[in-house]
């Protein structure tokens, strides 16, 4: 599966999900946009590297929704076909959001707690103040999780996924409106090949 991240705005981005054997479902506008990091970039890479494979973009490889995801379809496309692909998208993306409500619930812990331990690292001031004011909240969250959860998000694997973290904000903050940057789950590989449509959208600034 190849995920999209496209800026669309001055402060808007949206998700595509490209999925070998399932339509394409797109998030427009996703939500928690950030100069370095989208919010839902940030869950990609904690649930690849964590293994959540019924978090949200498990969900979307095994051709669910994640309950926020729509049919990225062109009003070309006949709305009969559309409408009934809708229904058995809305179905199976229910069926699997009930079973992933405790990966996408230790996603949720899991995303905040290295979004701080990144923002800590970061040779800006700024942002390592923003993480000190994360502090309390960052140990309330992590004191929410089991002790499993704990275990797999040690400092090894913390090291692990800000590496990642470095690596795709350095590509997402030189995107122009209308841009975008395709990155494969779960390897978490930036993909360049020009058989990925990366097709730059209209800007709405």
């Amino acid at each position: 599966m190849i995920l999209l991240f496209r800026r669309t705005g001055q402060r808007r981005y949206a998700v595509e999900a490209q999925r070998p054997g399932s339509p394409n479902v797109e998030m427009n506008p996703a939500p928690g946009y950030d100069s370095r990091m989208p919010h839902d970039l940030m869950h990609l890479v904690v649930e690849a590297r964590l293994g959540l494979t019924q978090g949200i973009y498990g969900q979307l490889a095994a051709g669910g929704n994640a309950g926020t995801f729509r049919l990225a379809v062109t009003s070309a496309e006949a709305s009969r076909e559309v409408t009934r692909a809708r229904k058995r998208a809305a179905t199976r993306g229910k069926k699997l959001s009930s079973r992933g409500r405790d990966d996408c619930a230790q996603s949720e812990r899991a995303t905040f707690i290295c979004w701080y331990e990144w923002l800590a690292r970061s040779s800006s001031q700024q942002e390592r103040q923003q993480s000190a004011g994360m502090a309390q909240q960052a140990r309330a969250v992590r004191d929410a999780g089991n002790a499993a959860e704990l275990h797999a998000l040690n400092a090894k694997k913390l090291d692990e996924i800000c590496k990642h973290l470095d690596e795709l904000s350095a590509r997402w903050s030189s995107l122009r409106i209308g841009e975008s940057m395709a990155v494969r789950w779960p390897d978490l590989a930036i993909v360049t090949s020009p058989a990925v449509d990366v097709k730059a959208m209209p800007s709405d600034a």
